[in-house]
């Protein structure tokens, strides 16, 4: 399973780039909007130093607007993916972009035909957003079950991006479940190495070097 982190911001792209997992990175206006830079100068710093896909969302909602903001993002590295929402509009504009050899990571997914006729307009990736759907009392990852079961079924190439992750369970579940790639914020990238027993044992290992080496 790939592991993106789901930010815009540069230090924790390179912390996470330095721990040797990361594979893409995922963004959004809301999260370039926290960093206080212009949104194509954020972009361009995060591609300077990303070598995995980066995905870049359009503000667009037509068609044509969403084609030509997709082309002008592509046009900045030929790993950027092309971030578009799974609306009517959406859908022309997947088809558009993916037979120019585009990426697009649909995004906004809740229900396992949104991302059945993204997979059919030729989206590269597919994102259901897990953590909304807890917040609605829903579970997220029944969703992603569905997705990789339909998706497994018919064969389709777009990959299942889980987005929305709130804790480290909801990274278990999607490995556990075939899931492609999960986006994960840094918090929650941090949380993952977490566990008290390996704390509690690096501890008493370091004790009992002090014991043993005291002159």
């Amino acid at each position: 399973m790939k592991i993106f982190i789901d930010t815009a911001d540069l230090a924790e792209i390179k912390e996470a780039m330095s721990l040797g997992i990361l594979d893409g990175v995922t963004t959004n206006p809301s999260l370039v909007a926290k960093t206080g830079k212009p949104f194509e100068a954020c972009i361009k710093d995060i591609l300077q130093v990303v070598p995995g896909d980066v995905s870049v969302e359009v503000v667009g909602t037509d068609h044509a607007t969403m084609v030509a903001e997709g082309k002008k993002y592509a046009a900045w590295g030929d790993n950027v993916v092309v971030k578009v929402p799974i609306i009517q509009e959406g859908l022309k504009a997947i088809k558009s972009l993916s037979q120019e050899g585009i990426k697009v990571n649909v995004t906004l997914c809740f229900s396992p035909l949104q991302a059945l006729l993204a997979a059919k307009a030729g989206a590269s990736y597919i994102s259901p957003f897990v953590g909304r759907l807890d917040d609605i009392g829903s579970d997220g990852m029944d969703l992603i079950q569905q997705v990789v079961d339909i998706y497994g079924n018919y064969g389709y190439d777009t990959e299942v991006l889980v987005a929305s992750i709130r804790n480290p369970m909801h990274v278990v579940n999607a490995a556990l479940m075939g899931a492609d790639v999960c986006t994960i914020p840094f918090k929650v990238i941090g949380q993952l190495l977490k566990h008290p027993l390996t704390d509690k044992g690096l501890a008493a290992f370091l004790a009992d070097w002090e014991k043993a080496n005291k002159g």
